[in-house]
């Protein structure tokens, strides 16, 4: 008899699972289809995920001197190579998407994020990519603002196919669901098959656990101390509970019967900060039949390794969740104000890496024409 593995078991408890990073050399190594071999069922990117990949090796090389002979601005050439990229990732995924009838074997892309507070310009952003890659299999991120949600909204109702990305709080996941239905129903009221239009709302994990422990030492008391590490999971477990509400409602019982397909949680920044908690944790703590959860290869390989999937550790515990954020909130620490502000340094890290994506691919493109000229 074989035993089962971690991964086994996540998929056996209805998590799926998928990998945050994507890069050329991963593709063409067929490094992806093995993963995907091994039960990886999606793919997630982000600025910061296509500025490493650039930064390291030779992959890009050839297509950086084609765009440079061709006289690309800098943002063409960022677009034509990060499309390239996911289209040939959808083609690997593929398979999984068919086998699955389009719930998983999907591959993200994440608009600029300069214009994460720019709802007409997300808008355009996320129909610019969705033809450009042309996949049925595409996830077009759009941050959840306030002004993303309108987006969102707007682009299910096109029949885009959305993830909802940077959800820290309950009350802006309760808004990201709403902009969900509202946007399936404009779909269905405008005739769409509703059946290939997919979501998940990326709700984040280990970044509140970091921001959240800091203050808790600050007070340091043992009380506070006892809270350290549970803030994440307890927000995560209470996220579920709110996804609950409204797929048991009326409003999504009407789109389920003309063909929709739920809006999954997933679970991202699933990757321990701290060295002292487990480096499983957030995957452990979290699996509920359902749920999407997105790892770093690291976290994916511990996973793999050594994962702890002892069955549904979500389901009926959001009593106890709330309980311990009242306790957070009692010590004088604002969950509310905490998560504000992880939206706001989120935005501004992938704004960071999206300048540091630019400068990468600039310095590729004048690198090819300086060849091409000392070539002539």
């Amino acid at each position: 008899m074989t035993s089962t593995t971690p991964l086994q078991a996540l998929r056996e408890a209805g998590v799926a699972v998928w990998l945050d990073d994507l890069s050329r050399q991963r593709i063409a190594s067929g490094g992806l289809a093995d993963l995907v071999a091994r039960g990886v069922v999606g793919v997630t990117t982000n600025p910061s995920i296509f500025a490493a990949a650039l930064a390291h090796g030779d992959a890009y090389d050839a297509q950086l001197r084609s765009l440079a002979v061709d006289g690309a601005a800098v943002e063409e050439a960022v677009l034509r190579v990060t499309t390239d990229d996911v289209r040939d990732a959808c083609d690997v995924l593929r398979p999984v998407y068919d086998a699955t009838d389009g719930v998983d074997g999907r591959v993200s892309i994440e608009v600029d994020p300069r214009l994460a507070r720019d709802t007409a310009a997300t808008t355009a952003t996320a129909q610019t990519l969705w033809s450009e890659i042309e996949r049925p299999n595409l996830f077009v991120k759009i941050p959840a603002t306030v002004e993303g949600l309108p987006a969102i909204t707007a682009a299910l109702a096109q029949g885009i196919s959305v993830n909802v990305t940077l959800i820290f709080s309950l009350q802006r996941y309760r808004a990201v669901l709403d902009a969900f239905v509202d946007g399936l129903e404009q779909a269905h009221a405008a005739g769409l098959d509703l059946a290939p239009i997919a979501s998940v709302a990326s709700f984040f994990v280990s970044r509140v656990d970091a921001a959240i422990d800091p203050r808790l030492d600050e007070i340091g008391t043992e009380e506070a101390a006892a809270l350290r590490g549970r803030a994440a999971v307890a927000n995560a477990r209470l996220a579920w509970g709110v996804y609950q509400d409204v797929v048991t409602g009326d409003r999504w019982q009407a789109l389920a019967a003309a063909g929709a397909k739920p809006q999954r949680p997933l679970w991202a920044s699933t990757g321990v900060k701290d060295p002292a908690y487990p480096d499983t944790k957030y995957v452990d703590e979290l699996v509920v039949a359902g749920s999407v959860n997105t790892m770093p290869e690291k976290t994916l390989e511990a996973v793999a390794d050594h994962g702890q999937v002892l069955g549904d550790t979500v389901t009926g515990t959001q009593d106890e969740s709330a309980a311990l954020l009242d306790r957070i909130e009692a010590l004088g620490i604002s969950v509310d104000d905490v998560t504000e502000q992880l939206e706001s340094e989120g935005l501004q890290k992938f704004e960071a890496s999206w300048a540091e994506l630019l400068t990468t691919v600039e310095a590729g493109l004048q690198g090819a024409a300086d060849d091409a000229g000392a070539a002539r």
